[in-house]
This record gives structure tokens, C-alpha cells and sequence, in this order.
């Protein structure tokens, strides 16, 4: 198990005649990610609006903001239970035995546009062996192809555009990998967390794009960019691609500053808490799913 801190601060200004917010910061609640302790304060006293897809278990809070300064802070104490497996028993799973909920996740998305990689994909990775192993050399192919560079890409930047400039953040890494995965009929979905572990040359603590692949009849996780701890990363939002999952959706006019973040793993060995590190076997943090357990038999 791993007891991991979260602290993330939010600073906007708000122009006239207000703006709306839609936050997706705060840590998911599932049965292997369970939240000792969590607080959240908005500055402004306005009406908050809270969601969590049962599906995904993201969170979601929804504003509408004043004109004037805005901010938004973040506090949780959370255990991260891993699911740990040898790398070489970890199947694929054919596309007749996937669970509904994991459907979606096989189809070209907006940042991933998987149909225009089947060529490519099957050339690279058609003829390896079916499984963990695969997964892992479409990620460790993603880092060989992108250098990691800040402010090379936006909020338009595609998996495609990636492919073709070979260099990009986090979510340009995830977005490759995953377009990658579904073309080789992976069901593969983004996800993210802080980057726990990260070197801090690449600059301040900040959110992490990593992907979840879903073989052997669970979610396993992959970091394409190789820039953090997998094993300290701690779920907030899960969805197609990045339009699904960006921590803060803005419509109006507002200026920002950059996030502070802070995050920390506390070590108790009583109690079980492991400082995150490097792990060749496969990790996941979600659990099978129940329609699996009857229909895999």
C-alpha cells in the first residue's frame, strides 16, 4: 500500500460578468484508492456543484464565478492499494470477452485517432506475442519516437502530431500510446494523476498524463513519457483522451497562474506504506470488472 499527500492550489482572475468552471482535481474514491482524508475551499462564496461518474469514478465540480480573484484549494491524505502481477502472465483480452464499460474505449477519439495508425501499428507490433509484453513495447516504442519537451504542443495538439514532430508533453505521450493500442484492437484509455517521482529539471510539480491498458481482465498501468513513479500515481480523472479528463474547463474570460502542487508519500512499515519505486512487474488500481468474473470463465 502506499499513504500519498496531495496539495494542489488554483489562482485565477476573473473578468466581468463572471466565468464557469468545471474542476476535475480532486482524487477518484475506488476500492483501491481510498481517501483517509480530503478538503476542498473555494474562495468565492457561490453555489457548488458536484458529480462522480460511476463508471470512472471521476469527479467533477461545477462554479460560476464572480468577477474578481478566484481560488481554489485542494488538501487529501489517500492509500493506494496495488494490484501486482508477473508481466508474463498478463493476456490480452479478445474484443467478444471485453466488458461493456471498456468498449468505448477501443474507437478513434478526438486526440486519438487510432484508424489512421492500423497499418502502422501492425507493422510494428502485429507480430509480437498478445499480452503485457506487447503493451509495453508500444510505451517503450512511444519513448523512443518523443523527446519530452515543454511548450511544444496545445490544446490542439493530436496523437498524429506527435507522431509527426516527435516531440511533446505527457498527454502527447499518452495520446500516441494509446492511439497505438486501440489499433491493435487494445482497449486503452487516459487517465491522470500528479507526477509523483519526476525529475524536478522538467520543472515544477504538475498533473500527469499516464495509460491504462486493459489486459488481463483489469486496468494495467503504463507511463509512456517515462517522467514519474507509476507506483505513486494517484487517480483523479479517466476518460477517451485529454478532452475528457483536463483538470479545469474554463468559459469566459479569465487569466490564470500556474498550479501549486505538492505531493509526498509517507513510509510506515507497521502499517504497511511503501515509498513508490520502479516496478518491472505489472500494476494496476482497478479492480476486474464483476461482469468479467462471471463471463471469463
Amino acid at each position: 500500500m502506499v499513504r500519498l499527500h496531495l496539495a494542489i492550489d488554483l489562482q485565477y482572475q476573473v473578468g466581468a460578468p463572471g466565468a464557469d468552471f468545471i474542476f476535475n482535481l480532486q482524487a477518484a474514491q475506488t476500492r483501491q484508492q481510498f481517501i483517509v482524508w480530503e478538503e476542498l475551499l473555494v474562495s468565492q462564496a457561490v453555489p457548488l456543484a458536484s458529480h462522480t461518474d460511476p463508471a470512472t469514478h471521476t469527479r467533477t465540480l461545477r462554479l460560476t464565478a464572480l468577477p474578481g480573484p478566484l481560488t481554489v484549494r485542494y488538501r487529501a491524505t489517500l492509500d493506494v492499494t496495488h494490484h501486482v502481477a508477473d508481466a508474463a502472465s498478463v493476456m490480452e483480452v479478445p474484443v467478444a470477452m471485453l466488458p461493456p464499460e471498456a468498449l468505448i474505449y477501443l474507437y478513434p477519439s478526438r486526440y486519438c485517432q487510432s484508424d489512421c495508425l492500423t497499418s502502422q501499428a501492425m507493422e510494428l507490433f502485429g507480430g509480437l506475442p498478445m499480452g503485457y509484453g506487447r503493451v509495453k513495447a508500444i510505451q517503450d516504442w512511444v519513448q523512443q519516437q518523443v523527446a519530452f519537451e515543454s511548450n511544444t504542443s496545445n490544446s490542439m495538439t493530436s496523437a498524429l502530431d506527435t507522431l509527426g514532430s516527435h516531440e511533446g508533453v505527457c498527454r502527447d505521450f499518452a495520446h500516441l500510446m494509446i492511439a497505438m493500442c486501440r489499433a491493435l484492437n487494445i482497449p486503452a484509455r487516459f487517465t491522470t494523476a500528479i507526477d509523483f517521482g519526476a525529475d524536478p529539471a522538467l520543472g515544477p510539480t504538475d498533473f500527469h498524463a499516464y495509460v491504462e491498458a486493459y489486459i488481463g481482465h483489469r486496468w494495467y498501468i503504463f507511463d509512456p513519457s517515462g517522467t514519474a513513479i507509476p507506483m505513486g500515481f494517484m487517480r483523479i480523472g479517466t476518460g477517451r483522451d485529454a478532452a475528457d479528463a483536463s483538470f479545469a474547463t474554463i468559459f469566459g474570460t479569465v487569466t490564470s497562474q500556474a498550479p501549486l502542487i505538492d505531493i509526498s508519500a509517507q513510509t510506515d512499515l507497521r502499517n504497511g506504506w511503501q515509498y513508490p519505486v520502479h516496478r518491472a512487474e505489472g500494476l494496476s488500481t482497478d479492480a476486474v470488472f464483476s461482469w468479467n468474473l462471471v463471463n471469463a470463465r
